[in-house]
């Protein structure tokens, strides 16, 4: 693993994500994940960290490792109808990671959830958080609620405020 990759998670204080992610903002995706939901049966976590845990990094993790350890971690896999998306935010790498679950994956595929994960990177690199987010879960919302539309029953099964890691 590079030394300077090293350094950099290593010295980037947690606090920096809350510099990014402000508490009106995580407020405003938190509604923005509740509305999302009452219109299809999938489950939205957001996740957002700096740095990756030493542990990972000493092993040579990745971004997309980090997130699939948590969607399990989370039980974001855990969904009635296989239908939990997980969108995590690594911000020293700048790097966006969605897993999906195998109901809502099947349907859409990796060329959607790469597409979301770009147009986030570019907003992110651009240091517009806000609107590179609220746009991802705008356009997620609109394919799960294509695939998935909600029924009388639509139960939320995990949180909807963003995890600051």
């Amino acid at each position: 693993m590079p030394l300077k990759r090293l350094l950099r998670h290593m010295v980037l204080p947690d606090w920096w994500v809350r510099r990014a992610f402000s508490p009106q903002l995580l407020r405003r995706i938190a509604q923005a994940v509740a509305a999302s939901e009452a219109v299809h049966l999938g489950e939205l976590r957001l996740v957002v960290e700096a740095s990756l845990p030493l542990s990972g990094l000493l092993r040579g993790a990745s971004p997309r490792l980090r997130a699939i350890d948590l969607f399990s971690q989370l039980g974001v896999w855990d969904t009635e109808h296989n239908s939990g998306v997980l969108i995590y935010l690594q911000l020293v790498d700048r790097r966006v990671e969605i897993v999906a679950d195998r109901g809502i994956d099947a349907k859409v595929g990796q060329e959607f959830w790469d597409s979301v994960c770009q147009k986030m990177e570019a907003a992110f690199a651009a240091g517009d958080f806000e609107n590179g987010t609220l746009l991802a879960l705008r356009t997620i919302t609109n394919t799960l609620r294509e695939h998935f539309p909600a029924s009388t029953e639509n139960p939320d099964e995990l949180p909807n405020a963003p995890l600051l890691l």
